[in-house]
């Protein structure tokens, strides 16, 4: 009678185990760390208990994936600005580096003959995407009957390729200039010094930035030896007799390359990241 009473209590243990499982196995499949979530956030395929006891998905399910719009992260599509990853915008994109240049290179057989303002702008783009600033966003300091330099240009500070701050704000720049120290800080965009027999820079502006009516070469779209515009010289301090100033400095012959030549030019612009 007592050994089937042992039996007995043998076979209630054994099914006691079966039914219970081995604690040290269910752990693993308890943990967060062996659940699986789906992609989008939906339901685990291994549901969890949440803290308070109840059935939930793993923590991961709020994940979103980074650059998805629908989530609040990534870059926002306006070109200007960033948003961070709870949806919240951080601003316009901030120009790094380089945001002043002289052109390394003259209009060529179009003399002053830019197409008009934009066509001066693509002129500025141009230059800063060969040199790998094609980010920032590039205006050509001209002005036109309908708008003048310094309001086309942003707000600044502006820094050259040197790192050198050429000017705080428009305000500092039309009451100090583009060179406060030497060496001077006029240099194109490879970082090379405007050459001398170059140094006429076309703006059509007065030195307080505003337009000087009848000195743009019809708004930058004649190549004319009819037409005339207004310069400044860019190698200031390095030629202080006949560089009186980096943005109005005297006009030219006409508004072609040849006689723009002759005056001690090659149809140069001076361009800012705005």
């Amino acid at each position: 009678m007592a050994r089937i009473d042992h039996l007995h209590i043998a076979f209630a243990s054994t099914l006691l185990t079966f039914a219970c499982g081995d604690s040290g196995d269910d752990q693993g499949d308890t943990g967060t760390g062996n659940n699986t979530s789906s992609s989008d956030g939906a339901d685990d395929i291994n549901p969890t208990l949440d803290d308070g006891g109840t059935l939930g998905t793993s923590s991961g399910s709020a994940d979103t994936v980074p650059g998805d719009s629908s989530s609040g992260g990534g870059d926002s599509s306006d070109g200007g600005s960033a948003s961070s990853g709870d949806g919240s915008s951080t601003g316009p994109v901030v120009c790094e580096g380089m945001s002043f240049f002289a052109t390394s290179s003259g209009s060529g057989r179009l003399g002053a003959n830019f197409g008009g303002l934009a066509g001066a702008d693509a002129t500025c783009q141009a230059h800063a995407e060969a040199v790998g600033q094609g980010a920032c966003t590039w205006h050509a300091y001209l002005s036109t009957a309908a708008e003048n330099a310094r309001d086309r240009i942003g707000p600044g500070p502006w820094f050259n390729a040197m790192g050198d701050m050429i000017a705080a704000d428009v305000d500092a720049l039309h009451a100090d200039g583009v060179s406060n120290g030497d060496p001077q800080h006029v240099f194109d965009e490879n970082g090379v010094e405007v050459p001398n027999n170059e140094h006429d820079i076309l703006t059509g502006s007065q030195e307080d930035g505003t337009v000087l009516d009848g000195f743009t070469c019809e708004d930058w779209t004649s190549d004319s030896d009819a037409d005339t515009a207004q310069v400044g010289h860019s190698d200031i301090p390095n030629n202080p007799q006949s560089s009186r100033s980096w943005n109005s400095a005297h006009e030219t012959r006409g508004c072609n390359q040849d006689e723009l030549q002759t005056t001690g030019g090659s149809g140069r612009i001076y361009c800012f990241a705005i």
